[in-house]
């Protein structure tokens, strides 16, 4: 399964307004400028986890983004779900009715592949489901100590 990039700058931009603190709003241009992305397009991002409540949007001149939510209470799930929509990633077109012998399926029973791919996805949106932002958040902050800091003190320049 192929995701689009704003899945990855999404969870970035979470884990960095996790890491901003939550009582300053930060600007989309803000956020975009961390990574050297285009604003126009990461601001669809986020305007894209404000309507499913991951993070809320502040308007004003001192407004932007910050977390809507705790990070335990934001899976990777739903960020990847705010992004890329809740469609499977697997659409069974039942082609097993074409050809030179398709038939009609006429006991009405699943196509075997459209099973496979329905428990390969299913497994994988569990795991997603299982992590939440505040676990890759200990992970960073357990493996690369010094990120978290760094991070908070550039966004804290951004509000000087």
């Amino acid at each position: 399964m192929k995701m689009s990039g704003g899945v990855e700058w999404a969870l970035h931009c979470c884990l960095n307004l996790a890491w901003a603190g939550g009582e300053q709003a930060v600007p989309a241009a803000r956020l975009a400028a961390f990574y050297d992305l285009p604003t126009a397009y990461l601001n669809k991002q986020m305007q894209a986890l404000a309507r499913e409540g991951i993070v809320s949007s502040v308007p004003g001149p001192r407004g932007g983004f910050r977390l809507a939510r705790a990070p335990e209470d934001i899976t990777l799930m739903d960020v990847v779900t705010a992004i890329e929509g809740p469609e499977p990633a697997f659409r069974c077109t039942e082609i097993r009715e074409q050809g030179p012998l398709g038939e009609p399926v006429a006991d009405g029973s699943r196509c075997l592949i459209d099973q496979a791919m329905r428990r390969a996805e299913l497994a994988w949106r569990r795991e997603l489901a299982a992590q939440t932002l505040a676990d890759v958040k200990k992970n960073v902050e357990r493996d690369v100590p010094e990120v978290p800091e760094r991070t908070r003190r550039w966004f804290a320049q951004a509000r000087a």
